[in-house]
């Protein structure tokens, strides 16, 4: 984190602090976007772009309260408007000036050169040497073709910038606030096969000029065949071939950096999920320094398909979507995440991801996500934990409504049921011994067809759409089964009983 003050001094001239707040600090920035309730999280630096009224303005610092962001960046003759200021001491928000003539662009890219050096300084990551060097090679890029670079991975993150982004598109300003490429962008850069052609060949790409981008140069970035990443130039028009050549030889010296960024980066991964698996299995000794602030929802993470591996899929749409070090590990053979339990759709919140899911799904890969009930200390994880589980068995029955994305405490009805026919043993005690041993024997369907007739009570046409036969075959074989079994089904007590019993045997 880095304190307000210490920004603002750092890019002084630039910015101005008009209301101090003490303690306040920042890791991140956010452009806000009131229309779509886009305020950041804690500790954010939220930049009123586009904020030009008092009214606007006040509302902003109130939403930025809320989201407990580290601070508020406005227009200097807006900030210093009384009512403005005062809103900002009443709401307990640092606010931040900035200069008149300034770029909001320009601004974007020195925050984030300011804030990404501050996250790798001294004893804060181990990764910091290779990060810098990202830059520095960042900036020789640039300097090369006299256009703004950035260096990303596979999954499309900003890796590293070069200086002269201000120069750049908005695509390419959107691209280093949130650290990946926009969606927006991502689907138009694959709707051209610029990504197909990254992943198969280390031959140049000149990407030409689009409604949302400026041409671009992109330097696939390849070790032992892998590709691991690639360098992005915004140009005017292709460089010439000598220039080119240069950029693919800077590229064999980012392949080294991303290698050595991966394997720190696995190393870090792997840390994480065991602190992950400790907290789930109920040691929540330490949790406190390594949580973010909760409450926190355990959430059992899933795909369809059973032949991806859900770690591998979840890490990378995760990861993809911007949750930078997702608190993701297996446990028992299932694969859990720990979420806030948040309505900001920042990375890492629950709202987030079932934002995500619903993105993915119509993307046509089929992931769910079941969430346990809220855990308001680290030692309530490990029972939402269970919970989370809980849904997911739940939702893996035959004829489940359950759908892909779903809360513990939506389920009750169907949990209560769950519960208590486990509870019983799993044979059929009274009647319904005799119906099961007919169906065995006799090769009938009473117990389904029984099922069925509880399941739609006063509507034998669903009951037997349910079990796809005729009304009149669901009318007979209720008649048998009253010969057989003698079931008062009018008594309620009756019904709950072999209801449950029912489930019971379903489940075992």
């Amino acid at each position: 984190m880095l304190a307000v003050a210490d920004l603002v001094a750092t890019l002084g001239g630039l910015l101005t602090l008009g209301v101090p707040r003490d303690g306040a600090e920042v890791d991140d920035l956010t452009i806000a976007e009131p229309a779509m309730q886009v305020f950041g999280q804690p500790g954010d630096l939220l930049l009123g772009v586009g904020v030009e009224t008092a009214d606007a303005a006040g509302a902003l610092l109130t939403a930025a309260a809320g989201a407990g962001a580290g601070g508020v960046v406005l227009r200097r003759s807006l900030a210093r408007r009384r009512t403005v200021r005062d809103r900002a001491r009443r709401e307990g928000v640092a606010l931040v000036e900035l200069a008149e003539q300034a770029s909001w662009a320009h601004l974007v890219w020195l925050l984030r050169g300011v804030l990404d050096r501050a996250a790798v300084g001294p004893g804060r990551r181990d990764d910091a040497p290779v990060q810098d060097d990202l830059f520095a090679l960042a900036d020789a890029a640039a300097a090369l073709v006299d256009a703004p670079v950035t260096i990303e991975d596979a999954q499309s993150r900003v890796l590293a910038y070069s200086s002269r982004q201000d120069d750049a598109d908005p695509a390419r300003v959107s691209t280093i606030v949130g650290r990946r490429v926009p969606d927006e962008v991502l689907a138009t850069l694959r709707a051209q096969g610029v990504f197909r052609r990254m992943a198969r060949s280390d031959e140049p790409i000149f990407v030409p000029d689009s409604a949302l981008l400026r041409p671009r140069l992109v330097i696939p970035v390849r070790a032992g065949g892998e590709w691991l990443g690639s360098i992005w130039a915004v140009v005017e028009e292709r460089p010439d071939s000598a220039l080119v050549a240069e950029l693919v030889h800077t590229s064999s010296v980012v392949a080294l950096h991303l290698l050595r960024l991966r394997a720190q980066a696995d190393l870090t991964r792997r840390v994480a999920a065991d602190r992950v698996r400790a907290v789930l299995s109920g040691n929540e000794s330490g949790a406190d320094e390594w949580l973010p602030a909760g409450p926190w929802r355990v959430v059992a993470l899933g795909v369809d398909d059973a032949s991806l591996r859900a770690l591998d899929v979840w890490e990378s749409v995760l990861r993809r979507h911007a949750w930078n070090q997702p608190l993701v590990a297996e446990l028992d053979g299932r694969l859990y995440a720990v979420v806030r339990d948040s309505d900001e759709p920042s990375p890492g919140t629950w709202r987030w991801l079932r934002g995500v899911v619903a993105q993915v799904r119509a993307e046509r890969l089929d992931l769910t996500a079941r969430a346990g009930r809220p855990a308001y200390r680290p030692a309530e994880l490990d029972r939402s934990r269970g919970e989370a589980h809980e849904a997911s068995r739940l939702a893996a029955q035959r004829d489940s409504r359950v759908g892909p994305v779903t809360e513990h405490e939506h389920l009750w009805a169907q949990v209560t049921v769950a519960r208590a026919a486990a509870a019983l043993p799993d044979e059929a005690l009274g009647p319904l011994r005799l119906l099961q041993e007919h169906d065995e024997v006799g090769g009938t369907a009473y117990l389904t067809t029984l099922a069925a007739w509880l399941d739609h009570p006063g509507a034998p046409t669903a009951a037997a759409r349910a079990i796809h036969v005729h009304p009149n075959t669901m009318r007979y074989r209720m008649g048998r089964i009253a010969d057989l079994a003698g079931l008062d089904l009018d008594d309620p007590v009756v019904r709950l009983a072999v209801r449950l019993q029912l489930a019971a045997l379903a489940s075992a």
